[in-house]
């Protein structure tokens, strides 16, 4: 194994750190509608619009899971309430880690920045950070940068506030699409893949998979 010993560790928040819920909560407003075999199809429909919905201009996360969502019922030719997507929104601030996550963190944070890059809302993210268990030097949001990941200009509103380009850096994430293929054109060090099971491995975008971020501080020699 290959230790690197980044300047700092930039992180995906929601599916890498924090436990996401986005499925579970379609569910619970179109379970009995669509039925139990036809559930996953939906919920995969659903997470494909929400990709969709970050590739073109910022506009604040409230609307994109309520489009993607309203997308959604529509293709499945049911009924679309506002109400479902509000509380959607409404519950990711209440969402905590991944059960590996703080022993982890905990182990570099001290050590190394600490970075996360999310797409989220400002008066949402901190939340969920406060849950994570260590220290973080920084958190930056789609909503600071007016850009969603995987759109570069996130990125990039990231390394002009840190001041260090991403060949110095460590990007972490459990997303390819959302994350992983945009550091990889953008050259960091080196990209952990966390094998969360949302998306296939591709070698080709990854330096390191790993299962969990308990994994993580022996990367970096820790």
């Amino acid at each position: 194994m290959t230790i690197f010993t980044p300047k700092f560790i930039s992180f995906d928040c929601y599916g890498t750190l924090i436990k996401f819920h986005m499925g579970e909560m379609a569910q619970q407003f179109y379970g009995d509608v669509i039925g139990e075999e036809k559930m996953p199809a939906f919920i995969r429909d659903f997470s494909a619009y929400r990709f969709d919905e970050v590739l073109g201009a910022w506009k604040p996360y409230r609307d994109i899971i309520g489009n993607a969502l309203s997308r959604t019922a529509k293709k499945w030719g049911v009924a679309y309430d506002e109400a479902y997507g509000e509380a959607i929104y409404q519950a990711v601030p209440t969402w905590g880690p991944h059960p590996d996550v703080p022993g982890g963190l905990s182990k570099i944070g001290t050590k190394i920045p600490l970075v996360i890059l999310s797409n989220a809302m400002n008066s949402q993210i901190h939340d969920n950070v406060a849950k994570l268990g260590a220290p973080f030097y920084a958190v930056y949001t789609a909503e600071s940068a007016q850009a969603y990941k995987p759109r570069m200009q996130a990125f990039e509103y990231m390394f002009d506030q840190l001041g260090w380009g991403p060949e110095v850096g460590m990007h972490v994430s459990s997303s390819f699409r959302y994350d992983q293929n945009t550091a990889t054109d953008l050259g960091f060090g080196t990209r952990v893949f966390v094998g969360r099971g949302h998306e296939p491995s591709n070698a080709n975008y990854r330096d390191v998979e790993i299962p969990h971020i308990g994994c993580l501080p022996a990367l970096v020699g820790l």
